[in-house]
């Protein structure tokens, strides 16, 4: 049913509580009324649950929609229909032929204005609590058995719930954290992060987040994914690389494949919004020799029309009534559980060595360090324009 009243709560988190409790005195919080929340939701499991109890007050998990931009992308959505509606795809989509999985969120911004907010949020809790969180969940979810709020978001459920928990004191197995220092983005030099109005001098909060995660189930047992996300780093790109096992046999001579890389599967979220498969074949010519090549899929040149912005998309489904695309608490809590020993390990143990990395960089040393201990190591975005990084 359509909705008569939406408020849209564009406010600081901790207005949540008392603006929901006000529009409940004033009875406007009836069957046909919808409350919409961004994140983020809490800056720790305590302060989510405070919030949730109070909306809960006054309006039922139904009325409540917690946005997230992202899940409004059409290559975020397309996800699922990749996935689920192409036959070739679903029976490789696990642990015996896929490697590893990488998603990046990189921002070549910095805080402008925002270093108040930033310095109580941080790369951890600002980005990958829910944006690359919920990207995870679409990757390694189930199929469901029709694509409706209840089943889609249950399934998500069920991979939160499998994510395997990360020890205190073990969380530098598991996570790297920067922040960025002085650099130089699109030809012009930049400040560090400790230089930014309304940021400490001292400031311990982390400009760049990484994680190795693990989903504890029959699918993906085993296959580590890695996460990513800052700002001032080299390029706009958001991506999921799906990197998949190499052959089991090489038959080919060592000599003809010398530029040999594994297959992948890149979903493009943005600048780009598509889908690149690179793999291998042979270079023209009578001498065999392979080289890697890309197929690509562009929404822009396949539709040729330009996508719907995610917050048009999302405001409408939250008039209409549908959930699918929003998150329900229980994700939002089962994600922040899962980020708890982290957050608690970094700000009882501030990074001595705090600016790591050079903005415009893709990092800090630790976090190469994170994927090295696998044999791996980041891949550059994807990019095209003036030819495409590999």
């Amino acid at each position: 049913e359509p909705a008569q009243h939406i408020f849209y709560l564009a406010t600081p988190p901790f207005l949540f509580a008392p603006i929901a409790k006000g529009l409940t005195a004033a009875g406007l919080s009836h069957d046909r009324a919808r409350i919409v929340v961004e994140k983020p939701l809490g800056r720790d499991l305590d302060s989510f649950c405070e919030i949730n109890h109070a909306l809960g007050e006054g309006f039922a998990e139904t009325q409540i929609y917690r946005i997230d931009h992202f899940l409004g992308k059409e290559t975020v959505q397309n996800i699922l229909a990749l996935r689920f509606a192409n036959p070739i795809y679903e029976p490789i989509w696990n642990r015996r032929y896929i490697d590893h999985v990488a998603i990046t969120v990189a921002e070549t911004l910095g805080v402008e204005h925002r270093g108040g907010y930033y310095e109580r949020a941080g790369a951890l809790r600002d980005m990958v609590q829910n944006h690359l969180m919920q990207l995870l969940c679409l990757v390694t979810m189930e199929p469901p058995v029709a694509y409706d709020a209840d089943d889609i978001r249950g399934k998500k459920m069920d991979v939160l719930h499998a994510l395997r928990h990360i020890p205190r004191d073990a969380v530098p197995e598991f996570a790297a954290r920067g922040q960025y220092g002085r650099g130089w983005i699109g030809g012009r030099e930049v400040p560090a992060y400790r230089e930014e109005e309304d940021v400490a001098a001292d400031s311990n909060t982390e400009t760049y987040a990484a994680l190795k995660l693990y989903v504890d189930n029959w699918r993906w047992q085993g296959v580590p994914f890695y996460l990513r996300t800052g700002k001032r780093l080299g390029a706009q790109v958001s991506e999921i690389s799906i990197r998949f096992q190499d052959v089991p046999h090489k038959a080919f001579p060592a000599s003809v494949g010398l530029n040999a890389q594994p297959a992948r599967l890149v979903i493009q979220i943005q600048p780009e919004e598509g889908i690149v498969l690179k793999f291998m074949a042979k270079e023209p010519g009578s001498l065999l020799r392979l080289r890697p090549v890309d197929m690509r899929f562009s929404y822009r040149e396949a539709f040729k029309t330009d996508s719907p912005q995610a917050y048009e998309t999302l405001l409408w489904d939250a008039m209409i009534g549908d959930a699918t695309l929003f998150m329900r608490a229980d994700q939002v809590k089962a994600a922040w559980q899962l980020l708890m020993p982290v957050l608690e390990v970094w700000e009882e143990n501030p990074a001595p060595d705090f600016p790591n990395y050079a903005s415009g960089s893709w990092g800090p040393e630790a976090a190469e360090v994170l994927v090295a201990r696998d044999g791996i190591s980041w891949l550059t975005p994807t990019l095209s324009g003036n030819g495409t990084r590999n």
